[in-house]
């Protein structure tokens, strides 16, 4: 983890609202903060030589593999939002996504599949699903991806903001490679679910899947929509399902008209606290 990424995502907040005294006093002390905090975060593992060692986790059901590795998306999980400092081992309720997960991937599961995640934080989804489809290759993304702490020769890992339009477009559209699996759980703002999901979805294979995790964000928090702007993604996407028309100055006609006629099926599930949205494009070649 790189210091700006440390002060960002732990300290930024506090600096924000810090009075002038003890604004200083924090940009004296944060060098010695991140320091002592680097001596307790994860070291990086190599996924290739971890599975040597462990071949049974190739067996491994998924929602063992999401605890096994650390993710929010089982049963259970140790919270990986705290500072390194202030970690324990206790574990708190995660979203229960797997079981969702396995219904649809469990078929595929031996397959070759290419894999975009954006959002990759750690990396212990990416981690679990090296493990879960062992044939797969997958791409991370994430607005720091200094704190992803595995790798792997069927593993990538760099910087996107999926806010930026010319970000998604540079690299992602202009790249060559398309996706059976895409899974969005990002920063789940208003802007980022419609411009993701509306532009990258032409890069998903015949038949492929795209997720969106805490669909429901929008409607739900201030904080991921502070003008409550309408329509919602979630909105858009029960308005598809009820054959309803809908308007979005985030959505061209072209993404639009793409989409609508290459969707297979949407379908809006519930975990233990949020919404997430499975959605399967067709099988025909556009």
């Amino acid at each position: 983890m790189k210091y700006n990424t440390f002060v960002q995502i732990f300290y930024k907040h506090r600096l924000l609202k810090a009075k002038k005294i003890r604004y200083i006093l924090l940009k004296i002390f944060l060098p010695l903060i991140y320091i002592f905090n680097l001596i307790f975060d994860k070291k990086i593992i190599d996924l290739d030589d971890y599975s040597q060692k462990n071949q049974q986790l190739f067996k491994k059901d998924l929602n063992y593999l999401f605890e096994h590795f650390n993710s929010d998306k089982g049963e259970k999980f140790i919270n990986q939002y705290q500072k390194p400092i202030k970690r324990t081992n206790e574990k708190v309720k995660g979203h229960n996504y797997h079981i969702f997960y396995e219904n649809y991937l469990s078929k595929i599961k031996n397959s070759y599949l290419d894999i975009l995640e954006i959002g990759s934080f750690r990396g212990n989804a990416s981690a679990a699903l090296y493990f879960y489809l062992p044939q797969s290759i997958i791409t991370c993304v994430d607005l720091y991806p200094d704190l992803f702490l595995y790798k792997s020769k069927r593993i990538d890992n760099f910087y996107l903001n999926n806010s930026s339009e010319k970000e998604i477009e540079k690299k992602i559209l202009k790249n060559e490679k398309k996706y059976d699996l895409v899974i969005e759980d990002a920063g789940h703002y208003y802007k980022d679910q419609i411009i993701s999901l509306f532009k990258i979805f032409p890069k998903l294979k015949p038949n492929g899947i795209y997720v969106v995790e805490e669909l429901d964000f929008p409607d739900t928090r201030l904080d991921m929509n502070l003008k409550n702007e309408h329509p919602t993604l979630k909105e858009i996407l029960l308005s598809i399902k009820s054959n309803k028309d809908f308007h979005s100055s985030l959505i061209s006609d072209d993404e639009k008209k793409f989409f609508l006629s290459n969707y297979n099926s949407i379908e809006i599930l519930k975990g233990s606290f949020n919404n997430i949205c499975f959605i399967k494009r067709n099988d025909t070649k556009t």
